[in-house]
């Protein structure tokens, strides 16, 4: 279109000059030349331009000037017959499209970046503005029903009536009842809120639209609340359905709040939304389901009965629920017979659905790389270390001096850890730099805790003080390596007197204001005299700890050095060698081969290639 409108002004502009396209130009002098021979039989002037033809019949063209006083008179003296015509201007289409032509320019931009940012191409994109960005699942194309969604039994039971109504709403109706309009699944990110609400629409097999809070608010005042009438207005026709906005947050926000009295665009677009849920016009058959992990931050009118009337709770899933997810994701993996998904939900506590699926993911990948049919534990396993600790540092450089430090820092902890009644089991130890840690111990919890017991946060803060024990007694030095170790420590002593009333001397009170908070911390709500007695408390547990845990490595040397000599050979060791170890036996060969010493980078010779803590 535009190259058309380029081209009809280049034919307006360029005109006809009234040249005869079978005239020879030649030079202004050959034309005088000619003319003075008497060899012109006429002539033609227009402007600068001046055509003539020869008594043989040949027509001859030259550029002219109008400062040539004598031409006229070389014509008339030899007798040539001429005219004098004036050049032809612009003709009137061109002098419109020049006068124009800046405003087409601008439209005609306007039109490119409107289509560009409404994802259509001409005009549409344009008028499209208004309308619902919503994308519609019917039911052929929506295959998730309750069978793919695992780890939320509760939830899945909330929901269930929403199934039954869409179904069959008479069983509901003939007694009075009414399912909710809205219901609101509030939970962490990556929890399955979004797949819950396509499972409904699955088990249900009814239309499913799904859109983004984002995707309401634009920069126009009111594109937004006309979305939202369009979105219900589609709804209607496809009834019964389901609408699932997700991040409702992004729209949903307490109105009025904010600098300047909040955003209008975004009020208004909320302000649509209530009325459509629950204004003069019903929406039977139209059920909204809404996403969100912050709540707090919802407008009141969002949710009252009527509205978003009721909030399911998509919580972090337990140990059994973990597991269960795990199964659904391996499913879609050929896996070996030795993977273990209990194992591997024991050892995933908060993850969510969503890691749970990057972990057999990231599962299948190690497999890959090492050109595997199927995967096996150890890939679960590598995969489980990576996304909990980060990538091995395979490239650090460590001195002999450093892995032999480190490896009696963690056999400190780890056999610490195995003689504690109370402590989780130690399901892991190694030496192998990962992420910002030189080496890790890592206790796998039996079953998901949901109190925490004092004789517990007693012993871990004893197996926290282990590792800084086992450099002193071994090694007759101390590291940097144990800064971490005793934050932790001071930190759960201190909640231990000032939250959770477990001093026996201070007895059963708070010394901790949260709401007066500092950049240090929350401030205490008590005098000085107190602060010094908490401090005193606070000193005795550490104190007793520490001696516990000293103790406990001076009776088990021969246990400390057995297990620092298995990590110098093989840099990570399992449960069952740990138990091997704490039972005085050898441990037994990795179950997994274990790469050439050689491979690992090292430099004794040069004193001062440390890796970073």
């Amino acid at each position: 279109m535009m190259f058309f409108i380029f081209f009809i002004f280049g034919q307006s502009l360029g005109g006809s000059s009234g040249v005869p396209s079978s005239a020879k130009a030649i030079a202004y002098s050959e034309l005088i030349t000619e003319i003075k021979a008497g060899n012109i039989k006429e002539a033609t002037i227009e402007g600068e331009r001046i055509t003539a033809v020869t008594s043989g019949g040949a027509v001859l063209s030259s550029t002219t000037t109008l400062l040539d006083r004598g031409l006229i008179s070389d014509l008339i003296d030899n007798n040539v017959r001429f005219d004098v015509k004036n050049p032809e201007g612009p003709s009137f289409l061109s002098q419109l499209f020049i006068s124009w032509f800046p405003m087409l320019l601008l439209i005609g931009v306007w039109v490119f970046f409107m289509s560009k940012s409404q994802g259509k191409g001409g005009m549409g994109g344009v008028l499209s503005i208004g309308k619902s960005k919503a994308r519609m699942l019917d039911e052929k194309s929506n295959r998730i029903t309750f069978a793919d969604v695992a780890g939320c039994d509760e939830a899945k039971e909330e929901v269930g009536e929403i199934v039954d109504f869409l179904r069959d709403p008479r069983k509901f109706q003939q007694l009075g009842g009414r399912v909710p309009h809205g219901v609101l699944m509030v939970g962490p990110p990556g929890t399955g809120k979004t797949l819950l609400a396509r499972a409904i629409a699955g088990e249900a097999r009814v239309p499913f639209f799904t859109i983004s809070g984002s995707d309401f608010v634009e920069m126009f005042v009111g594109v937004g609340a006309s979305r939202v009438r369009d979105m219900f207005r589609m709804a209607k026709e496809h009834a019964p359905c389901i609408i699932f906005i997700d991040e409702i947050d992004a729209v949903g926000r307490q109105r009025g709040s904010g600098m300047g009295g909040g955003n209008d665009e975004r009020e208004q677009t909320l302000n649509q939304l209530l009325v459509e849920m629950d204004g003069f016009e019903g929406n039977s058959g139209v059920i909204v389901i809404a996403a969100t992990n912050r709540a707090d931050v919802l407008d009141k009118a969002l949710l009252r009965p009527g509205r978003f009337d009721r909030q399911v709770m998509v919580g972090l899933p337990d140990i059994r629920g973990r597991e269960q997810i795990l199964n659904v994701h391996l499913r879609k993996v050929p896996i070996s017979r030795d993977v273990e998904p209990q194992v591997l939900a024991r050892g995933t506590p908060g993850f969510s659905g969503a890691e749970l699926a990057n972990l057999v993911n990231e599962a299948a990948l190690f497999a890959a790389r090492r050109n595997k049919q199927i995967v096996d534990m150890r890939d679960f396993e590598d995969a489980k270390d990576k996304i909990i600790m980060g990538p091995e540092r395979k490239s650090a450089v460590m001195r002999e001096e450093e892995r032999r430090n480190t490896a009696y820092h963690e056999s400190g902890h780890a056999v610490v850890a195995s003689l504690l009644p109370k402590a989780d089991p130690v399901h892991k130890v190694t030496i192998m730099p990962r992420g910002m840690a030189l080496g890790l111990t890592w206790q796998l919890p039996e079953h998901d805790r949901v109190n925490m017991y004092k004789d517990k946060m007693l012993e871990d803060i004893s197996i926290l003080f282990g590792g800084r024990i086992a450099e002193e007694l071994f090694m007759n030095q101390q590291s940097t390596g144990a800064s971490n170790d005793f934050e932790r420590a001071t930190k759960l002593a201190r909640a231990m007197v000032t939250r959770f009333g477990m001093s026996e001397t201070l007895g059963t009170m708070v010394y901790v204001d949260d709401d007066q908070q500092s950049p240090f911390g929350p401030t205490p709500s008590v005098s000085e005299e107190t602060q010094q007695k908490v401090d005193a408390e606070i000193r005795d547990i550490i104190d007793r700890q520490y001696a516990l845990a000293r103790r406990l490595l001076e009776e088990n040397r021969d246990k400390v050095e057995a297990m620092t000599k298995a990590l110098l050979d093989w840099e990570s060791i399992d449960a069952d060698q740990i138990k091997d170890i704490m039972s005085g036996n050898p441990p037994r060969p990795p179950k997994y081969d274990i790469p050439e010493k050689k491979n690992r980078p090292s430099d004794p010779a040069t004193p001062n290639a440390v890796a970073p803590a």
